[in-house]
């Protein structure tokens, strides 16, 4: 399905910029799954509950072989290192990782968010090559914080 990988990049503060584009997305009814590595995963998670003192996002983080709460059905936030694990009814994947995730061709959208770590702009810029030879569309956003 997602042909398109819309990179929003250059944020100084990768997972504040994580934390306000899951807010946009749950504030329009998007089931979002973020995907990552899993300390990645674990200071997002830690992020999205003190981000904004007058908003919780609802959410909740699976990582490795962990079995899925009772409640991540009505979740619309889910992080997870597995995103093929993630069940249907997900219409967007956001990936905060290093490296391409696997399973990207079944979401409506899919987004990379880069930093401006010169490391994580270097695996950025080797991940929108890999798009580019695998012909999808790289679409790209300059953050502004």
């Amino acid at each position: 399905m997602a042909r398109q990988v819309e990179f929003h990049h250059g944020m100084p503060d990768k997972m504040a910029y994580a934390c306000r584009l899951l807010r946009k997305a749950y504030r329009s009814g998007v089931k979002v799954v973020v995907t990552g590595e899993s300390a990645a995963l674990r200071q997002l998670d830690r992020q999205l509950w003190v981000f904004d003192e007058q908003e919780f996002l609802p959410h909740v983080c699976v990582l490795g072989a962990q079995d899925w709460p009772a409640r991540w059905q009505d979740t619309p936030i889910w992080l997870t290192d597995q995103p093929l694990r993630a069940p249907q009814g997900r219409q967007v994947l956001v990936n905060v990782g290093d490296s391409l995730p696997q399973g990207v061709e079944s979401f409506e959208r899919f987004f990379e968010v880069v930093s401006t770590e010169p490391d994580d702009r270097q695996r950025g810029r080797q991940r929108w090559r890999q798009y580019e030879s695998l012909g999808w569309t790289v679409k790209a956003h300059l953050a502004q914080d």
